[in-house]
């Protein structure tokens, strides 16, 4: 989801996933919380970085939370018919 925050660093996919993954691992209450995040990441991201990403994290889930972001229209397909009795 786009958002209005201009951010001065690009996140790759890897990068993502590493702040998921410091994210679960600093709590909110961990002293030095986003120092901690910026080195887990790596790739030069800095603090204001980490806590630029974090808000805009924040106002995505609350744009999902309160139905500011529609329920997107994923096409289903049937499910295959079942394969025929075994007659013996």
């Amino acid at each position: 989801m786009a958002s209005y925050y201009a951010t001065t660093s690009k996140w790759s996919a890897k990068e993502d996933k590493e702040f998921e993954r410091a994210l679960a691992t600093f709590g909110e209450h961990t002293p030095n919380r986003w120092e901690k995040v910026a080195a887990a990441i790596g790739g030069g991201k800095t603090v204001a970085d980490v806590r630029l990403h974090y808000q805009l994290l924040l106002d995505d889930i609350n744009s999902i939370e309160s139905g500011l972001v529609p329920f997107p229209n994923y096409r289903t397909h049937p499910a295959p018919p079942p394969p025929p009795p075994l007659l013996f």
